[in-house]
């Protein structure tokens, strides 16, 4: 099985610069997308594109923001769509999917980028999110998703010029280790210890071309959860991000 985890920065944008082409080659069994910018208006358009598969929408009220879908070729035994929790649940933040053999959460994590108030929310959401899986019930578990966090140092560019920089903040990095020692495997990592690969780029100053990146979208297993392949597909220009893959 095939999951792909990918933040289109607008599911609009992301099919005029050939969204469901790459989608139709590549053929994941499951896709897992974040930031859809996209509110209930738009979303039986991206059904009838993706017709083959069955679509499910976390979507924020806020009109052209945030927003998270999964999209399956096999019918999950129970879709939740949202946490449970107004303030996140308004802005979209999550969606889950039980299968068969596993559970499937598709999280995109607040960005602290926009001031100490978004960094706030961004941090309330960590302490959630991470109490929300804690007591989740015993499950193979794979989480998806945007996190707006660096681990390491290998993980972003030029590692000293952003420690005070959110998205890798020491306490940030620091939540990250924890979350992952609860059991969970940064599926690229694990397979790749060393490989210095990125996921977003800001638009700015031609940081893709350069590849001043940061790896901020993750695909996490719980160990029990086996997998032999974890991919980062670089050479998709659709978004500031890039999809990210595991192979169950």
């Amino acid at each position: 099985m095939l999951v792909v985890s990918f933040n289109l920065n607008g599911v609009r944008s992301a099919l005029d610069k050939g969204l469901a082409h790459w989608v139709a080659q590549t053929r994941p069994d499951v896709l897992c997308f974040q930031e859809l910018k996209a509110d209930r208006s738009l979303l039986p358009q991206v059904e009838a594109v993706f017709s083959e598969y069955r679509c499910y929408f976390s979507t924020a009220e806020k009109k052209g923001y945030s927003g998270v879908a999964i999209l399956t070729l096999h019918e999950p035994n129970r879709v939740v769509v949202g946490c449970g929790n107004d303030e996140y649940d308004r802005e979209g933040r999550m969606i889950q999917a039980d299968f068969e053999r596993f559970r499937l959460i598709n999280v995109y994590l607040p960005s602290g980028s926009a001031g100490q108030e978004r960094q706030a929310v961004k941090e309330r959401f960590m302490d959630f999110f991470f109490d929300y899986c804690a007591a989740l019930p015993p499950r193979p578990t794979l989480i998806a998703g945007d996190f707006n966090i660096c681990h390491q140092e290998i993980d972003i560019h030029h590692p000293e010029r952003h420690h005070k920089h959110t998205g890798f903040l020491p306490h940030e990095r620091e939540w990250f280790g924890k979350f992952l020692a609860c059991g969970r495997v940064d599926c690229f990592r694990r397979l790749h210890p060393h490989a210095v690969e990125y996921t977003w780029w800001s638009y700015r100053s031609q940081a893709r071309a350069k590849n001043l990146g940061w790896r901020i979208d993750y695909i996490i297993a719980s160990e029990d959860l086996p997998f032999s392949e974890a991919r980062i597909h670089s050479d998709v220009y659709m978004s500031d991000h890039c999809p990210v893959s595991v192979r169950l």
